[in-house]
């Protein structure tokens, strides 16, 4: 074989060695974002869900005020 064909099978081995090194660790990389965006996403859906909870909590508590301020009202009234 010639030197030039050992050269171009060489150069062909290099670059697909590097091609796909390459896109192994874009690869790990975009999990790796994938994975924190996750992360994230379940800490701000946890936070939508108690935020949900305090406002029923509040409207609970808001109705529970109501009942006894009429029934202060009605103990005055006597």
């Amino acid at each position: 074989m010639s030197d030039s064909i050992i050269v171009a099978i060489l150069s062909l081995i290099g670059t697909a060695l590097g091609a796909v090194v390459s896109v192994l660790t874009a690869n790990r990389l975009t999990i790796y974002k994938i994975d924190e965006r996750r992360k994230v996403v379940e800490k701000h859906n946890g936070l939508i869900d108690r935020t949900y909870k305090l406002e029923k909590d509040v409207t609970i508590v808001n109705e529970k005020m109501d009942v006894l301020d009429h029934r202060v009202d009605a103990l005055e009234r006597k």
